[in-house]
């Protein structure tokens, strides 16, 4: 799959999921350097890829998914990003993030490996995002064609709460 970054091509590396996938398992590192395991996680799920989220259009998308997660009952939901867990930890401490977990990919590369989320010219992660429902059954997926632009709130919150 091709995607922009200020409209010039870039390469995604990894196989794409789709609605209706099994949600693929992967290990990523929390902001304690401990490894969190998607199969350890439970209930409805909201999983954001994004390539800094210290970046202007990271920062607002964590910081708007993290005022609007308590409108849902019962979903976590993940940004996970190549940061490294210190500037991750630095900047939810920052921007008071309490509703949204940040996640490292820094390590193994699996969320970008099994989501189809790399950006194989730049070693990011592009922006996407995916809502998994508490069987693992993917429910939602978009992948962003421009990853300077912003995901579909309302679409995804949507898909979130009509999970099951």
């Amino acid at each position: 799959m091709t995607i922009k970054f200020d409209g010039n091509p870039l390469s995604l590396v990894g196989e794409q999921v789709k609605v209706g996938d099994v949600a693929p398992d992967f290990t990523a590192t929390n902001n304690d350097l401990k490894d969190v395991y998607f199969k350890d996680t439970k209930g409805v799920r909201i999983i954001l890829t994004v390539p800094s989220i210290d970046t202007p259009v990271c920062d607002l998308e964590t910081r708007t998914f993290n005022s609007k997660a308590t409108s849902i009952p019962n979903v976590s939901i993940y940004t996970i990003s190549m940061d490294l867990p210190f500037a991750q930890s630095r900047w939810c401490a920052a921007h008071g993030i309490k509703n949204v977990t940040t996640l490292s990919d820094y390590k193994d590369r699996l969320v970008g490996k099994n989501y189809g989320t790399y950006i194989k010219e730049l070693g990011l992660l592009t922006r996407a995002a995916f809502v998994v429902d508490s069987t693992n059954k993917i429910v939602y997926v978009e992948y962003l064609d421009e990853i300077t632009e912003q995901p579909n709130y309302n679409a995804i919150l949507k898909a979130a709460s009509e999970a099951k």
